[in-house]
């Protein structure tokens, strides 16, 4: 395996596990309905983004995916992360809770970075 592709792989299996943890617990956590709530933000919203975590996984994690679907699970994970640090932010919690996602993103872009370089790649154009 080539650098371009461990980090790669690496990143994005970041975020996939942290997409996956953060799935199971907002189904399984009883105590994420009132995180939501702390969040200003209804139950159906956790539903909702728990839905969009799991489709956005194989999108992301399975080799030879079309590129238009993976652009749109990095969009995706790309929001929710923004979204997640707004809602904290805006509802008083404290900025150190903020390093976790600053640092999914940095993955999740370093994963979207890498993705494009290994794609070149294999296309024969890099």
């Amino acid at each position: 395996m080539k650098k371009d592709e461990a980090i790669y792989w690496t990143a994005t299996a970041i975020i996939g596990a942290v997409m996956l943890w953060s799935a199971y617990n907002f189904t399984f956590n009883p105590e994420m309905k009132g995180a939501f709530t702390h969040l200003g933000l209804p139950n159906w919203f956790r539903i909702e983004l728990t839905v969009a975590k799991i489709l956005g996984l194989p999108a992301l994690l399975i080799p030879g995916m079309p590129d238009s679907i993976k652009q749109f699970a990095y969009f995706g994970f790309a929001i929710i992360l923004i979204s997640a640090t707004v809602a904290h932010l805006s509802s008083g919690d404290s900025y150190l809770f903020e390093i976790g996602h600053s640092f999914f993103l940095i993955a999740l872009i370093v994963s979207y970075i890498y993705y494009h370089k290994t794609m070149k790649i294999k296309s024969g154009n890099g």
